[in-house]
């Protein structure tokens, strides 16, 4: 099994005091590796402009480097800021890491007539390209992220090392929320790509469980000629694909992504309120009905952060903070470890019918059940 934990909070924090909850959960994953994203950045020695795009990935070599200089510099993009992680790379297990890099930029002169899609549209596709350059030559460019106020860090090890390596106690790099994954996809093969979490246009999941509907769901997403919906080295990608479909082309609220995963039966569809829009719904994304056990937890542009549950509910998840401070972990001691001064008798655990949503203002904890009605606006 994996492990996952996320912290959200007003004030910008180090990604390093969420590597300690996955410490807090050891027993339970492998340490083959961690996934990081970071969303609403704040640099120690960088005053970053919210809304410059964010390159972040690994360069293998120094000649991978350099095409990826000069392939951004050829395309518009104007270096305004590289982060050097005070790395030590004897305590890095893989020995062909040249650099991670985590570099800010301007946007393209030529995109200045863009309106916000079509430059959500290029930046996917940048990153896409870059993806593409570093597998034609020999996999020596590893892409993780272009997007606005998210970076992304990914490496095989066990968390606290590789957080210690990279120097991610320094306090260098900050974030308003922190998600994190403990394990490489040690199921199909080690594949940086594979480790959650996973991202598209500003949306990232990560996932506990196994979806055994993995492959009909892939043919589906494939069949629908996005770029974006590549990859598939790991069965979870495909929950923060659905959750674009649902976001960005079905342009439905947040709570619908339930209604999509894991739909009610046709005798609860019959007493909801919504039910005969429901019931087409999920003929409609039949082929997205996933077959867990999974825990999905995930973040979108604004910094909502979102948990749900399978039917099988075998992966369990815990959520728990207080107003400005929010965490959610596969275990309560991951929770325990982020925001220990909390209210535990406020904690809650999400049965298969809630979706669990902490919105931008972190106030309060929102508890949506399916069996209720969902707002008809979208909310992403």
């Amino acid at each position: 099994m994996c492990r996952l934990a996320l912290k959200t909070a007003s004030d910008p924090f180090s990604p390093y005091s969420v590597l300690t909850a996955m410490e807090a959960m050891q027993e339970g994953y492998d340490g083959s590796g961690l996934g990081l994203l970071l969303r609403g950045l704040n640099f120690a020695d960088y005053g970053y402009r919210s809304g410059d795009p964010i390159l972040s990935g690994i360069a293998h070599s120094e000649a991978a480097m350099h095409r990826l200089n000069g392939f951004m510099q050829n395309n518009g993009f104007e270096l305004k800021y590289d982060h050097e992680f005070d790395t030590d790379l004897r305590e890095i297990e893989a020995k062909d890491r040249y650099k991670y890099f985590l570099q800010v930029y301007k946007l393209p002169a030529a995109w200045s007539n863009f309106d916000q899609e079509e430059i959500e549209k290029h930046l996917m596709l940048t990153r896409l390209a870059l993806r593409k350059d570093g597998e034609e030559h020999g996999d020596d460019l590893t892409v993780f992220s272009l997007w606005p106020d998210v970076a992304m860090i990914k490496e095989v090890g066990w968390p606290l090392a590789v957080g210690d390596a990279l120097g991610l106690n320094d306090n260098r790099i900050k974030a308003r929320v922190c998600m994190a994954q403990g394990r490489q996809n040690t199921n199909w093969g080690i594949n940086l790509y594979a480790c959650h979490p996973f991202f598209i246009q500003g949306i990232g999941s990560m996932t506990n469980g196994e979806n055994t509907a993995f492959l009909p769901i892939k043919e589906w997403l494939l069949g629908m000629k996005e770029p974006g919906y590549l990859g598939y080295q790991s069965d979870s990608e495909v929950f923060t694909h659905i959750l674009h479909y649902s976001l960005k082309k079905l342009k439905l609220p947040l709570e619908a992504y339930k209604h999509i995963i894991t739909p009610l039966n046709t005798k609860e569809l019959a007493a909801h309120p919504q039910g005969d829009f429901l019931k087409g719904l999920r003929d409609v994304c039949r082929r997205l009905i996933i077959d867990g056990p999974n825990c999905v937890i995930a973040s979108l542009p604004d910094e909502t952060c979102m948990m749900v549950m399978d039917r099988k509910k075998m992966r369990p998840g815990t959520v728990g903070g207080k107003p400005g401070e929010w965490a959610m972990a596969s275990e309560m001691c991951g929770v325990d470890a982020m925001i220990p001064d909390r209210d535990r008798s406020q904690d809650f655990q999400p049965m298969r019918e809630h979706t669990v949503i902490v919105p931008p203002d972190r106030k309060e904890l929102k508890i949506w059940s399916q069996l209720d009605p969902y707002p008809l606006t979208h909310a992403a």
